[in-house]
């Protein structure tokens, strides 16, 4: 433990330093000539307050290869107006692009006014990037009549396509919620749907380049400048099933975590976050809460970097002493405190939970035998009994759970004590499907529709493709299921498969 501390400390002073290489460093190109677009990327806004936003975009002219900017920074400049014509602007400034965190930029945009749209846009040289569209939140506390956004994860870019963002797009949300797996990490691989770059990702570039490649696709840059972005990583990001400082193949301590700092720099630098999140080290700080006025308080949960060890070994096993174990932790004591801190003050009349994987448990096997997924909650019973305690004893009003990870759609009742059928409901848990990953899916493949019988609790299953879309008022909270009929061709159709409502102050939803 001394040397993995010793190790956390070095990679800490690495990466601190060309952490500070973001705000400062040598003087910027300011009228630099491309040979092409810098702005391939696209655009993209995220972290919404009521009085402001970061606004992202990153210089690249050689987006697979590095990003083919060089070794200097460049001056980039942007503004944000009133209108979509951006002839009412509103604040403009400059920012400085640098090499050591791939050119990219997030500017923390202040001092607008509440829940309203805003456009913006880039400049670099002669050049000038696509107008993107975001908003505000309402101020806390405000009487708010609707909140409407959607939720995603697991867009495995060889797997399919990204169809669901163009039919995102032309929803009417205030917001769009990512809940993780936002890259694969695999190397590329023939005879799928398309084609991974590069190798298994270990270095920065590595990860740059798959990011780079991801923010190419056309549906996704539309969804990203259409509307903020609150966004989670998963495990994917760095490698599947990770838990903290572990590796799924039990990699060296140390290599594995070099990789996790490439991995989590490379996250900074393609999501619109905050300069609070900019990574130290081997860490970054990425759970943090949102408030929608009155109306909704939104916690996005991290339930990656401070995890314990999967026990039983990981994947889909019988119970072993481990999913026991009184010290097993999915959010770490200081987010732990954090979320139930959070709640406690809350004063919204819905309060969210962002988080990556399934909180209700799952039985996987038919007849009196009993598997579980160890990399959910399921595999961390003694915290998620701490949490679900806390719901059913200190009554936060209408909490709602939000997951991702598995590929496939939920609808989950949340009880006290799963063991008895008459233990009361203490939240609602809607996880949504992939928007790739696995393919197109079926309505309800044998396996799921096994575990949904044997779990009492579970009010919808469904194996397709899409994503989630959530209509909030002070009365009730209705979520939509989005799925399409296929990913592994382009252009397909979407429906919406079912509704459920969660009404205010009635625990559970109900299919409308």
């Amino acid at each position: 433990m001394v040397n993995r501390r010793a190790f956390l400390l070095s990679g800490l002073a690495l990466y601190g330093a060309s952490a500070r290489d973001l705000f400062a460093g040598p003087p910027a190109r300011q009228s630099p000539r491309f040979s092409t677009t810098p702005f391939t990327l696209g655009v993209a806004s995220g972290d919404p307050t009521s009085d402001g936003v970061v606004l992202w975009t990153r210089l690249a002219v050689d987006p697979l290869n590095g990003g083919g900017m060089g070794s200097q920074p460049v001056q980039v400049g942007w503004e944000i107006a009133a209108d979509e014509q951006m002839s009412k602007v509103v604040k403009k400034g400059t920012v400085v692009a640098s090499p050591e965190w791939a050119h990219a930029v997030h500017v923390e945009v202040s001092g607008l006014e509440p829940h309203r749209w805003y456009w913006y846009r880039f400049h670099a040289g002669n050049e000038t990037s696509p107008i993107g569209r975001t908003r505000t939140f309402p101020a806390a506390q405000r009487a708010v009549d609707r909140l409407r956004f959607a939720f995603a994860s697991c867009q495995h870019y060889e797997q399919g396509y990204f169809t669901a963002y163009d039919h995102m797009a032309k929803e009417d949300l205030d917001f769009v919620m990512h809940l993780g797996d936002y890259i694969y990490e695999n190397p590329g691989l023939d005879n799928r749907v398309r084609k991974h770059v590069g190798p298994e990702l270990m270095t920065v570039d590595d990860y740059r380049n798959r990011y780079a490649q991801y923010r190419s696709d056309p549906a996704l840059q539309t969804a990203h400048a259409q509307y903020p972005w609150i966004v989670v990583w998963d495990d994917h990001e760095v490698d599947n099933n990770y838990a903290s400082v572990y590796q799924e193949n039990n990699a060296p301590f140390e290599a594995f975590a070099i990789r996790r700092a490439n991995g989590y720099k490379a996250y900074y630098e393609h999501m619109p976050l905050r300069r609070t999140s900019v990574p130290r080290g081997t860490s970054l700080q990425l759970y943090r809460p949102f408030q929608f006025g009155a109306l909704a308080s939104i916690f996005m949960l991290d339930t990656r970097q401070f995890r314990s060890d999967q026990p039983c070994g990981d994947n889909v096993k019988p119970v072993c002493e481990g999913v026991r174990d009184p010290k097993a932790t999915m959010l770490g004591a200081e987010q732990e405190r954090w979320l139930m801190n959070g709640l406690d003050r809350s004063r919204t009349a819905w309060n969210l939970l962002g988080q990556q994987v399934m909180l209700s448990r799952l039985d996987r096997i038919a007849g009196p035998e009993q598997q579980f997924s160890m990399d959910k909650w399921d595999g961390y019973e003694v915290a998620r009994k701490r949490l679900l305690d806390f719901l059913g004893t200190r009554k936060p009003r209408n909490p709602v759970t939000l997951a991702g990870d598995i590929h496939c759609n939920w609808v989950n009742d949340l009880r006290l004590d799963f063991d008895n059928p008459k233990s009361p409901i203490v939240a609602t848990e809607f996880v949504g499907t992939s928007i790739t990953s696995t393919g197109d899916g079926a309505d309800q493949l044998p396996g799921y529709k096994i575990a949904a019988s044997e779990n009492e609790w579970v009010r919808f299953y469904n194996d397709q493709r899409g994503y989630v879309t959530c209509d909030l008022t002070p009365k009730q909270m209705r979520t939509d299921f989005k799925v399409l009929e296929y990913v592994t061709r382009p252009n397909s159709p979407i429906k919406t498969r079912a509704s459920f409502v969660v009404e205010d102050g009635r625990t559970g939803a109900q299919e409308n």
